[in-house]
């Protein structure tokens, strides 16, 4: 990756919980700054008309999320290696929050998707 992602959005819809089996912790960049040394092991699964997911075959770890005519890419922040440095900005789409647990911080809110950053 070669952008610095502005921070974590957790993203609690359906289909995030049901890719991670919780809320879904993403850094978003530019499509055309993410590189592979290998990606022999990377499988995409179309998990709506306009989106896909990306994760290991060997492992099945969840690393990706991108919108079929979207510039930028979301990376799983819980598959980055440590130190991240990164800090958590956001919730978005709380409208779809399950009942079994409850946001419990001070960060800004969206019942959807957030803006984009610029």
């Amino acid at each position: 990756m070669t952008e610095r992602p502005l921070g974590v959005v957790n993203c609690h819809c359906s289909q995030c919980r049901r890719f991670h089996g919780h809320f879904g912790a993403y850094i978003t960049v530019p499509r055309d700054t993410v590189f592979f040394d290998a990606d022999s092991t990377l499988a995409w699964y179309r998990s709506s008309e306009a989106a896909q997911r990306g994760f290991c075959s060997r492992c099945g770890a969840s690393l990706f999320w991108k919108g079929d005519e979207n510039p930028l890419v979301d990376i799983a922040a819980g598959s980055l290696d440590q130190p991240t440095g990164l800090v958590t900005l956001r919730h978005i789409h709380v409208g779809s929050k399950p009942d079994y647990y409850e946001i419990d911080d001070s960060l800004e809110r969206f019942p959807e998707g957030a803006p984009e950053p610029p």
